[in-house]
């Protein structure tokens, strides 16, 4: 029964990582394509006010740190189906014997 369970989860497991790579190559095939706008936008006909041969400011770079905790906080959801098919052959992995934890301890008599 134990090899039935490890076999049933580690399918599943295996069947969510590649639903969420398929999902980041549909993704991507559909940033690909060309967008058709809906409504022609007019080119703006004057010049602004504050138009100076001072350089524009750049937006602040956010740092690494910043973006990792943003991706881990708000992953998509090819990242969740990943991330629970790692998980599940963990488990699988866990349950057929693969992965085995061990803990001891001795008294110093």
């Amino acid at each position: 029964m134990r090899d039935w369970i490890a076999a049933v989860v580690a399918a599943l497991g295996v069947l969510l990582v590649l639903a969420g790579g398929a999902l980041i190559f549909w993704q991507a095939l559909g940033e690909a394509r060309p967008l058709k706008p809906a409504l022609p936008t007019p080119e703006p006909d004057y010049t602004p006010d504050y138009a100076s041969d001072a350089p524009a400011p750049q937006p602040a770079s956010v740092p690494v740190t910043s973006r990792l905790f943003g991706a881990v906080k708000n992953p998509t959801s090819a990242d969740r189906l990943i991330f629970w098919g790692i998980i599940l052959l963990v488990l699988s992995a866990i349950a057929a014997g693969a992965i085995s934890f061990d803990l001891g301890a001795k008294g110093g008599s």
